[in-house]
């Protein structure tokens, strides 16, 4: 058996948390800084559209009655402290963890009734590294074209246009383990991307990689979805990459969406809010006054256990 470049083999969701059904509070507005309902604009398609989800872990409330609308076509910044609720909003969005029905859609399809169409138009790169370090990139690429049920006769050049467009088409036939942390990422986006499909996810694609490989990595997400026109869900730490490229953001805080806006129309409201004068503010200005300190709401142990490994292995 082979081991993946991460070295975790055991999976957070063994086992179904449950899950609260109950009605979620308003946001508190002494922490809003633009509206809450994360909406789409009007007319456009939605990629994605969340209705009231709430996920629970036994007592603590994880996800608390989110609205949440991705337009198709867009680069949506999800961003939040270690705690907030994103993965798990993510994890809900891919079918990974169950929801009730009408909860969440996927270009219109229930993610609850329609689990593998809605797997179908996703592509999906996790946190935790995903790539097999006994396997080559090629072979890793083709393991996801197989588990996305790409059709056997096209596989071979889904693969390598795949590798080509992540630029590892040198490397493509050389383990995993002897990558880089940015080819890692990259080989863990082709794997995203052999399925062609139109909502790619990407939890913390860039945790752990130097300032190069951060921008490496975004030039090519960049060039797919210039080339393709896919949408584009991001959860992110680093307020540079949502400010420069996110065409929107949500700011989440203890499961709950407590600013929107373009980048832009967030600083420009904190300096409203501040009296108008003075510099504009930056994004990570914006996330300061929304999470407080958040030193106290970092998530738990296993929060930063698994953040820190997966920096450390990446870097």
């Amino acid at each position: 058996m082979t081991t993946n470049v991460s070295g975790e083999s055991d999976s957070d969701l063994d086992s179904a948390p449950d899950r609260d059904p109950g009605a979620a509070d308003e946001p508190d507005p002494a922490t809003a800084t633009a509206p809450t309902s994360a909406t789409a604009p009007a007319d456009t398609p939605l990629a994605v559209s969340c209705a009231g989800l709430r996920y629970a872990f036994g007592e603590t409330t994880a996800v608390d009655g989110l609205d949440l609308s991705v337009a198709d076509g867009e680069v949506f910044g999800l961003l939040g402290p270690n705690g907030a609720g994103k993965t798990t909003a993510i994890r809900c969005i891919t079918t990974l963890l169950p929801v009730p029905s009408g909860m969440v859609r996927v270009f219109g399809h229930d993610a609850a009734r329609e689990r593998m169409p809605v797997r179908r138009l996703l592509g999906y790169v996790p946190q935790q590294l995903s790539a097999d370090a006994g396997l080559t990139g090629r072979e890793n690429v083709a393991l996801f074209a197989r588990v996305f049920d790409v059709p056997r006769h096209e596989r071979a050049e889904r693969v390598q246009q795949a590798l080509t467009a992540v630029d590892l088409t040198e490397a493509a036939d050389r383990l995993a383990k002897t990558y880089s942390g940015g080819m890692v990422r990259r080989l863990e986006l082709a794997q995203a991307l052999v399925s062609a499909p139109r909502l790619l996810i990407l939890d913390e694609p860039t945790i752990g990689l130097d300032p190069i490989a951060r921008t490496n990595v975004w030039e090519h997400i960049n060039a797919v979805r210039e080339a393709t026109g896919m949408t584009v869900l991001v959860t992110t730490h680093y307020m540079d990459e949502a400010d420069q490229y996110c065409d929107r953001v949500a700011l989440m805080h203890r499961g709950r969406i407590r600013a929107l806006g373009t980048p832009e129309e967030l600083r420009s409201g904190l300096r409203e809010r501040l009296g108008g004068e003075g510099p504009l503010p930056t994004l990570e200005d914006v996330f300061r006054v929304v999470a407080g300190s958040g030193l106290d709401d970092q998530g738990d142990f296993r929060d930063v256990r698994s953040t820190r490994r997966t920096a450390t292995r990446v870097g």
